[in-house]
């Protein structure tokens, strides 16, 4: 940046124009302090110098005077309209308040006074690819790339910029262009990732036999000989060359025989016709690498009957001689076959009773006179059930079996990690604590089984004892809960908010799914760090996988726990808005005594002087930690940013259906997949009245998942909804949706669809509780025939405790009418001895102590949001 040389009073003489330049250059080193003399010593002369007041502005925001920037800022623009600088640096501050779309207008009105200014066109440039405008960012590359026309990095970004916008063939004549003017013939890697990223391109353009010809002649020059020779099978795929892409695939296989997706890659380059080829596939690298896994286990997937039986009993027998513990989670991906899992079962209940008794996994064994198994396969087939039991949800089995496992061996962390999950799983959240951080205690350094207490706690509601555990591996001086979130511990930030949900602590778990929302957008942030470097570099490849994975970013399931929470108390304070303090105090005065009323004030005043007292003292531990963290400003300035986030500022939202769209959005663009983004979208749009965005969503619902429980419901609303506001749909709207309703409810009335998802499903708890809702919603005097409907579990054989909770949170919160609330007790009876372990349905197991975050029995909202 310089200052203008316009004839105009904005024109320094000779002496400031050189002290105007030091100036630029103590903030581009970062001298701030020197680079303020020196704008003072040019104001003290010309106060009224734009481009000098632009520049203070901008070292004072450098400073964190950010208000103070502003006025200077904008008063060297006011006093210098047709300045480059000024422009460029009212963009810089925009740009750091992340107002993009205002920094980009700043930008391009410093270009219209200096068209030809570079670092004006490289800061539009980040910005346009931070903003996905891949127009505009073609077109400043194309600019930059005709003003240095000699840089490779201004011909690998205009390439980038054509490839972007799906301009493929111009970038290939741009990246063949580039590729003619360099020299060396020999193996150099910013060269090859230049090859590789062309190839990547001419790929992705469709032309796949040119893509191979470039691979076949620059492959001297590529160093990443692993991407080559997968680059080029997957191509020889395409293009229906099978036998020649299954010859690099064997190769690939030889360097990884572990490697699950090398060998369905082969399988699909081969096409084995029947069983038994595909068979010899996996039976040609067993014996080639007797030691690898995957060729073991892929065969069990072909397989059945007899086969399934020897290679499935050798596959169990290697993993419990080895005393591998994820042997289960291994075998899992098979259980979803019910024939797989009755032989697993039959196989290793048999090892269990042959161990127990003579110290071999069959008869067979003995009787060969082999030498007997180690002590250890008995633990881990004890373990082995264990699991496999916890899969059937038979807890007692389950249980039975990781007692025997605990009695052969009480000193293996791994039973006690798993006892806690059979616990966690049988819906007792503080038994299942309680084992965890047994283990934990075994081994006090394991990082892992401390986060996996620390989780469990937080499950139980015991928030505190969670923060105390995690404060072993944080920072030293910083609370715990602080730490783990400037290190964006998601999964620790989405556990406390579910807890904050589960004890009614609305702000408190707002403020967490924010964090977790805040996290993501400094994740999209940090793409400014790679803009350049990555060009620089030549990095290419890994930069179009960063950026295409950033467009999908809040796909991620950290961002969906998070949104889903908060969007659930955003409706839940919309249909019950919270009692200001004052409101609250007003009503509970009004019927007191002056005597009482006295005394009432009395109390008040030494509360509020404990508060003035507790914000006192913590003021001075706040002043002794900032002192201790003077040198840590990066973390000062994130924490002070993540203070903004105040609880009670959050529950007393004025539109929280607002900030529930604002999260939904990226769901509907991202997770429409997902049927619990469109039900989410119903409920919002359902209170805020939308008829055709309610629709969007049941459609998009019911082409998912149309036996949804949930759904069903829903639309039973929808259709009341539509019966009550008939005479007020405009006539478009009455179209859409006549176009719609054979569709979603053909002829059926709300009434009729209500009886329809009972009628079904009758064997689904799920079903008849959404259909038992909506009966009793439609007809307030029905609440007993809905309340006989759901209290029979001898009706549902299958139903789980979760879906229990439901039904006694419906009768509870009176969902289910008067007759529900009268029926709560015995209903929770006899789920109880359904579910004996079950502590959220007065299971019969003894509990853990009650904490301070869980006291007292269980309120119907607890019950209603229990983590699953």
């Amino acid at each position: 940046m310089s200052p203008s040389s316009q004839n105009d009073p904005n024109v320094l003489p000779s002496r400031e124009n050189s002290v105007f330049k030091k100036i630029v250059k103590c903030y581009e080193h970062k001298q701030y302090k020197n680079g303020l003399k020196f704008a003072k010593q040019i104001l003290a002369a010309h106060p009224d110098h734009g481009e000098t007041l632009s520049m203070k502005g901008l070292i004072l925001n450098c400073l964190g005077k950010k208000e103070e920037a502003y006025d200077y800022v904008r008063k060297g623009l006011r006093n210098n309209l047709k300045s480059h600088v000024c422009w460029h640096v009212y963009g810089i501050l925009q740009r750091s308040d992340k107002k993009y779309d205002e920094a980009i207008k700043c930008y391009r009105n410093a270009l219209k006074w200096d068209k030809d200014n570079i670092q004006i066109l490289r800061d539009l440039s980040q910005l346009q690819i931070q903003m996905r405008d891949l127009e505009g960012y073609r077109e400043t590359r194309y600019q930059l790339f005709v003003l240095r026309p000699t840089q490779r990095v201004s011909w690998i970004g205009y390439a980038l910029s054509q490839h972007l916008a799906k301009d493929h063939d111009m970038a290939l004549s741009i990246l063949e262009t580039f590729r003619e003017t360099l020299t060396k013939d020999s193996a150099d890697y910013e060269q090859s990732e230049l090859m590789l990223y062309q190839a990547m391109v001419i790929r992705e353009a469709g032309r796949l036999r040119e893509a191979l010809e470039h691979l076949d002649k620059y492959e001297a020059q590529i160093c990443d000989k692993v991407t080559v020779q997968e680059m080029r099978a997957e191509i020889l795929l395409e293009l229906d060359r099978g036998s020649e892409s299954a010859a690099i695939y064997r190769a690939l296989l030889k360097r990884n025989p572990e490697s699950r997706r090398h060998f369905a890659a082969l399988e699909r380059a081969l096409a084995p016709a029947t069983e038994e080829e595909r068979l010899a596939i996996y039976q040609e690298y067993q014996q080639l690498f007797p030691r690898a896994h995957a060729p073991k286990k892929l065969q069990l997937y072909i397989v059945r009957g007899e086969k399934f039986v020897a290679l499935a009993d050798e596959f169990l027998r290697q993993g419990l001689r080895k005393g591998a513990p994820p042997l289960f989670t291994d075998m899992s991906s098979l259980y979803h076959d019910a024939e797989w899992i009755g032989v697993i079962e039959s196989l290793v209940l048999g090892f269990e009773r042959s161990l127990a008794e003579t110290g071999y996994f069959s008869a067979a064994d003995a009787e060969a006179s082999n030498p007997k198994e180690a002590p250890s396969c008995l633990v881990w087939t004890y373990y082995y059930l264990a699991q496999h039991f916890d899969f059937k949800r038979d807890i007692e089995r389950a249980l039975g079996y990781i007692d025997k496992a605990l009695e052969h061996t009480p000193t293996l962390i791994e039973l006690f990690v798993f006892k806690a999950k059979i616990f966690k799983h049988a819906g007792n959240a503080m038994e299942a604590s309680k084992w965890m951080d047994e283990a934990q205690g075994m081994d006090t350094a394991d990082r892992y089984i401390n986060s996996k207490a620390a989780k469990y706690m937080l499950r139980a509601n015991m928030l505190s004892e969670a923060e105390e555990l995690c404060s072993k591996f944080t920072r030293e001086g910083v609370q715990a809960t602080e730490d783990l979130n400037n290190m964006q511990c998601m999964w620790y930030l989405t556990e406390t908010a579910r807890a904050y949900q589960r004890l009614g602590r609305w702000g408190d778990a707002l403020k967490k799914c924010h964090e977790v929302d805040r996290h993501f957008s400094d994740i999209i942030e940090d793409q400014f760090d790679f803009n350049t470097y990555c060009l620089r570099r030549m990095t290419i490849r890994s930069y179009v996988g960063l950026l295409r994975l950033e467009d999908i970013l809040r796909r991620h399931p950290f961002y969906y726990k998070a949104a889903q929470c908060a969007i659930e108390v955003y409706l839940l304070l919309h249909d019950k808005p919270p009692v200001l303090d004052s409101e609250e105090q007003t009503l509970n005065t009004e019927n007191l005594s002056p005597e009482e009323l006295k005394k009432l004030r009395s109390q008040q005043r030494k509360a509020r002087k404990k508060e003035r007292q507790e914000q006192e003292r913590k003021a001075q531990e706040l002043l002794k930690k900032q002192q201790q963290q003077q040198n840590q400003r990066k973390d000062d300035q994130e924490e002070s940013k993540h203070d903004e986030l105040q609880p009670d500022k959050l529950v007393q939202t004025q539109q929280p259906l607002e900030e529930a769209a604002k999260l939904l959005q990226p769901l509907l663009q991202l997770a429409q997949n997902n049927i619990e983004t469109h039900l989410m979208a119903f409920e919002i749009y359902y209170r805020k009245g939308r008829i055709l965005l309610m629709l969007r969503a049941l459609k998009r619902a019911l082409a998912l998942a149309p036996d949804s429980a949930r759904l069903a419901a829903q639309l039973v609303r929808f259709r009341r909804l539509l019966d009550e506001r008939q005479a007020q749909l405009s006539e478009p709207v009455r179209a859409v949706l006549a176009e719609a309703a054979p569709a979603l409810f053909g002829d059926l009335s709300a009434q009729q669809l209500a009886d329809r998802t009972v009628a079904q499903q009758p064997e689904s708890l799920e079903h008849v509780l959404q259909g038992a809702r909506m009966m009793f919603f439609l007809d307030k005097s029905r609440d007993a025939e809905a309340v006989k409907l759901v209290s029979d579990l001898a009706a549902f054989p299958s139903c789980t405790w979760q879906t229990c909770r439901d039904v006694l949170t419906a009768m509870l919160d009176g969902e289910l009418g008067p007759a529900g609330e009268a029926a709560a007790a015995a209903f929770r009876a006899a789920c109880a001895v359904r579910f004996p372990y079950c502590a959220v349905l007065g299971g019969a197991l003894p509990r853990a102590e009650p904490t301070a975050e869980n006291n007292g029995p269980l309120t119907a909202k607890q019950a209603g949001s229990e983590h699953k």
